[in-house]
């Protein structure tokens, strides 16, 4: 009898989302592949009528849209704006503008005289969690997009396991069950996506947190709701936790401005590392084992428990070394400038750098999010490291020459600097005296190619030699 129901259940469902003929063919399909529809239902599908309804209702939303992976971020996008509203989201009052115009306008003259990059330009902006997801979620969807194709194809191979054949050949009304599982499992992580730029944005306090640049144009953002919250509670006046944060943030944007190809930079690396992503299939399919496909929050769920192979390739390890060396001097030149630029300023400017770091060393369930998403950490670990380096370049050389180092990646400190960033200078000047070395050498080798061949003195013929025993008839016996 519950086997009975469990074929009418499917039957039901298979209705709703392919018609009445489709559904038909959809049974025949399952039973000669050797699917047994009493399984399917005791593995996860819903029973409620009206559970039914909504999965089929969103079943159908996302295969209208086919492979649009536009439409599977705006679905995202959707998720986010709900996930920032979570626990409120009030709108930006004129007070909280003005307020944010202010800090900011503030932080660049200080920044003036701690920097050489000039301000970033642009507007000034007092954004509400749900403005921040709209405004940095193009960016999200640049960094895990290419790890989202890996994983729908990697949802689509699970799921076709154990069928006769691949799955790709087993139609149903016309309808590709691959190709079904592709969309799902490429819209289910768009959404998961969603929901960790959601949770972060209830979590940050400007567009650049991260370090990255998830603005995509030059400006500048603070959250009011996230600064006032951050600082209720602090021992430093409200005041003073808006202008450190301010500072910061404007210090980011003005090297994400100026510094041409940082932004290059960062990115190719995180793109490195998503194209040379694997998928540990094993864990996928423990992971989709028990939960109903069609169940859009059961997926979200499954593929946000760590998914990816442990094992990173050689591609990958490279890529990771270069991103967190470059968010960990991007992080450390923002405090170094950033106490630099409000020493004169505010009080509690040494126990607010102490606050962000460990706020920073902690983490928080976004991070952790988008660790399990796209298996990568954005978290800048040797920020400290990178703060002695740019610390000491300023004692010593002042702020021109630390600054001068982002003129070019060809100039920029490197991993093996941040091991010990106290012989940094040390290093490069004997790097420099060997260059100077070698070009001297080069130069000299050059010239001594250039310089024309200088022939042999002529030398004087034996009868002109003026030797009189080289004279004519004499010295010579025969002539005597």
């Amino acid at each position: 009898m519950a086997d009975e129901n469990a074929r009418e259940q499917l039957r039901r469902m298979l209705e709703q989302l392919l018609g009445a003929e489709g559904a038909e063919e959809a049974m025949r399909a399952f039973e000669a592949s050797g699917i047994d529809p009493a399984q399917l239902a005791g593995a996860g599908m819903p029973t409620d009528p009206a559970q039914v309804q909504a999965a089929m209702a969103q079943m159908q939303q996302l295969m209208a849209s086919g492979n649009d992976s536009d439409s599977h971020w705006r679905m995202a996008k959707d998720v986010a704006r709900q996930a920032a509203h979570a626990g409120g989201d009030a709108s930006v009052s004129a007070a909280d503008a003005e307020r944010v115009r202010t800090a900011l306008s503030v932080a660049d003259l200080w920044l003036d005289v701690a920097t050489e990059l000039p301000p970033s330009g642009g507007k000034a902006v007092a954004a509400s969690r749900a403005e921040w997801v709209e405004r940095t979620l193009p960016t999200w969807r640049a960094v895990a997009e290419p790890v989202g194709t890996s994983v729908a194809e990697a949802l689509a191979t699970t799921l076709d396991a154990g069928q006769d054949g691949p799955g790709a050949a087993m139609p149903m009304a016309g309808l590709d069950l691959s190709g079904m599982m592709r969309t799902l499992g490429a819209a289910s992580f768009a959404m998961q996506v969603g929901q960790g730029a959601g949770t972060l944005a209830r979590e940050v306090f400007g567009g650049t947190d991260v370090g990255l640049p998830l603005l995509t144009e030059p400006g500048l953002l603070l959250v009011p709701a996230n600064v006032s919250a951050f600082a209720d509670g602090l021992d430093a006046p409200e005041d003073e936790v808006w202008h450190f944060l301010a500072v910061r943030e404007a210090a980011h944007a003005r090297l994400f401005t100026h510094v041409p190809w940082l932004r290059s930079h960062l990115f190719g690396a995180v793109e490195e590392y998503a194209r040379n992503i694997e998928i540990d299939l094993e864990q996928m399919e423990e992971a989709v084992r028990s939960i109903d496909p069609t169940d859009m929050q059961q997926l979200r769920d499954a593929l946000s428990g760590g998914i990816f192979s442990p094992q990173r390739t050689p591609a990958q390890e490279r890529a990771l070394l270069r991103l967190e060396t470059a968010l960990a001097l991007v992080e450390g030149w923002v405090e170094e400038v950033t106490a630099a630029a409000v020493a004169p300023h505010l009080p509690h400017a040494v126990p607010l750098r102490e606050m962000l770091r460990r706020r920073r060393a902690a983490g928080g369930p976004a991070e952790d999010t988008f660790r399990s998403l796209v298996g990568l950490e954005l978290r800048p670990r040797r920020a400290r490291d990178a703060a002695t380096l740019w610390g000491l370049v300023a004692r010593e050389q002042g702020v021109e020459g630390r600054d001068r180092l982002w003129s070019h990646p060809d100039v920029f400190p490197t991993d093996t600097d941040l091991d010990a960033p106290g012989e940094f200078l040390t290093k490069r000047a004997a790097e420099a005296i060997a260059d100077s070395e070698m070009d001297a050498a080069l130069a000299a080798m050059l010239d001594g190619e250039d310089r024309p061949e200088q022939s042999p003195p002529a030398r004087d013929h034996p009868d002109d030699s003026g030797d009189p025993d080289h004279r004519s008839g004499e010295g010579d016996p025969d002539q005597r």
